[in-house]
């Protein structure tokens, strides 16, 4: 049984490589702020693209411009929450769990068409979107006193505000948004003084007895949205999905049990993947004979076996053998390696990796000097490093990978070096000591398109793995970033991740096949066909990215000397 895909079964007016729709609409979950702060601003200075992101937050309170510590009433940071200093307009609010977030990234009209952009008349535009939903839902809403935001009952002895306000626009490009109460804590607006407004109880969806979840706001509002910035309504839209389900393990540990469908799979895992809308069960089995396309010939030239020589004399580890990769003959019998580095267990067990997630062992902390030992022996020319995640380390192994840069640039001083590095857990600290090294090109995958984020890889994230590559960006680094496909995902959701990265400067994807490496993994739901890979590399680059490397066999570090060479060329091309 061979499933193969076409980039046209399921391409929904969506002209993406074209110059795409004029709204893309993303549903991200929970978000840690920072994250979605870095990502805002990286849309709002370096990309024209239109975006609506729409997030919950953890606790934490904010500070706009015009806000004061004093309007925080209470110890809010002994309860839980983080405060933040930000630069959006307005005072102090509040952001939770409960609570829609949205943060439109727009480009705006000027005043009349032509001069400045008029705040006012945008800040109107976001409140009667908020007002046109809460009609739908049954409530009277509008404006209180002309104060920014949404009030339930505004003219009447009893106003509520259901939602706050607060933007920043910069060369006609807007960032921040609204927060929606939907079903949000309300004691917390008690701790502070929320918008600067003593005067007025706040209030949320549920307390106005509005029984909705938080995705049914999500659909309502897209509606109004599209409408208000999409082409004749027509949105880019896709998310990340948390189930909330409740699942039967009696019956996916059933399915797990049965090697021709999900086989193997823990019903933890399974479960995941059938809140991501995966059907594991009609999934190829293991046993299915690959295409011709995905198999690789075992070849151990003598360089093959040199190389591996080296590894063995000086105790290094590869994640050419530790994730199975099908690529290993052909690089190392051309002198080729990528090291990894920080010992072969990780932290993290993601659903498509081999590499062993027993508790690791302490860091060596002369790994980098053997790394720089081996580079020199092979006489390399460029070297990648990669990383186990190391989620036990304070720094998340951050002072190990630029030790290891600054070591092999010792040894080889005219080298190039890649480092392939894990979110670091999003410390902006820890990512900026990578970022000092300077390595030529720093690499950190976002490995699978947003709807499968959390059934595939539960410890990472996908607005997280974006603000880690547009830190990256803004400290002056060639970026990149991969894709692995057949594990679920559409062509849709595969053109909207290349736009998303094209969106925060990505410089180089990769976008390879996934093969299961053993039974207990996510289960390959299709065969990409070759020329499915040839299309996704003329889309990405025809959106902007300096280069596409596609195909079955690609992985993260395949011919990334050549990868570096190629955006190199293009940058010289557009001085």
């Amino acid at each position: 049984m061979t499933k193969t895909g076409s980039p046209t079964t399921d391409l929904i007016a969506l002209p993406a490589f074209q110059g795409g729709p004029k709204l893309r609409v993303r549903w991200l979950g929970r978000v840690a702020y920072d994250d979605a702060l870095v990502l805002q601003r990286r849309l709002q200075n370096h990309s024209s693209e239109n975006y609506l992101l729409l997030m919950q937050h953890p606790h934490i309170v904010t500070i706009g411009r015009r806000g004061s510590s004093d309007h925080i009433l209470t110890d809010v940071e002994g309860l839980g929450a983080r405060i933040i200093e930000t630069d959006r307009g307005g005072e102090v609010t509040y952001h939770g769990p409960g609570q829609l977030v949205g943060y439109p990234i727009l480009t705006l009209p000027g005043k009349r068409g032509g001069g400045m952009t008029d705040t006012a008349a945008y800040v109107a535009s976001l409140e009667q979107l908020l007002v046109d939903v809460l009609s739908e839902l049954g409530l009277i809403a509008g404006r209180f006193r002309c104060q920014t935001g949404v009030w339930i009952d505004p003219e009447s002895a009893n106003p509520r505000k259901i939602a706050a306000i607060g933007v920043r626009l910069a060369r006609a490009r807007s960032m921040h948004g609204f927060a929606f109460n939907v079903d949000c804590d309300l004691e917390w607006f008690n701790k502070i003084v929320p918008c600067g407004n003593a005067d007025t109880a706040n209030t949320s969806l549920a307390a106005e007895g509005v029984d909705v979840s938080i995705q049914e706001v999500v659909d309502l509002l897209v509606s109004h949205a599209g409408q208000l910035w999409g082409e004749g309504g027509i949105v880019d839209r896709t998310g990340v999905v948390y189930g909330t389900d409740r699942l039967d393990f009696t019956r996916l540990q059933t399915i797990s049990d049965q090697p021709d469908s999900g086989g193997g799979v823990s019903p933890r895992l399974l479960g995941r993947l059938v809140q991501a809308g995966v059907d594991s069960v009609n999934a190829v089995p293991y046993q299915t004979r690959k295409p011709d396309w995905v198999k690789v010939k075992l070849n151990t030239g003598t360089d093959y076996r040199r190389l591996r020589s080296t590894m063995r004399d000086l105790r290094l580890t590869t994640v050419c053998e530790e994730a199975g990769c099908p690529n290993i003959y052909e690089c190392w019998n051309d002198g080729t390696a990528t090291f990894m580095i920080l010992g072969e267990r990780c932290t993290r067990s993601c659903g498509f990796c081999l590499v062993d997630t027993r508790r690791p062992e302490l860091p060596d902390r002369n790994e980098p000097e053997r790394v720089a030992e081996a580079a020199a022996r092979m006489k390399l020319a460029y070297v990648v490093v990669t990383m186990v995640a190391r989620d036990d380390l304070a720094d998340g192994g951050a002072e190990l990978v630029a030790e290891t840069v600054a070591a092999v640039r010792r040894r080889l001083p005219t080298a190039r070096v890649e480092t392939l590095i894990s979110d670091l857990g999003g410390d902006p600290d820890a990512l900026q000591v990578v970022f000092d090294a300077k390595p030529d090109v720093l690499n950190h995958n976002i490995e699978t398109v947003a709807r499968l984020q959390r059934a595939i890889r539960p410890s990472a994230g996908y607005t997280r793995s974006l603000a880690v590559l547009c830190r990256a960006k803004s400290s002056g680094l060639t970026t990149k970033s991969s894709i692995i496909v057949g594990m679920g995902e559409t062509h849709t959701e595969i053109v909207q991740t290349l736009a998303d990265l094209n969106a925060v400067g990505t410089d180089i994807v990769t976008i390879g096949q996934y093969l299961r490496p053993s039974v207990r993994h996510v289960p390959v739901t299709q065969w990409w066909e070759p020329a499915d890979f040839t299309y996704w590399k003329e889309i990405g680059e025809s959106m902007g990215i300096g280069h596409v490397e596609a195909s079955p066999l690609t992985r993260s570090s395949y011919h990334a000397s050549q990868a570096a060479e190629a955006v190199k060329d293009v940058e010289l091309k557009k001085i």
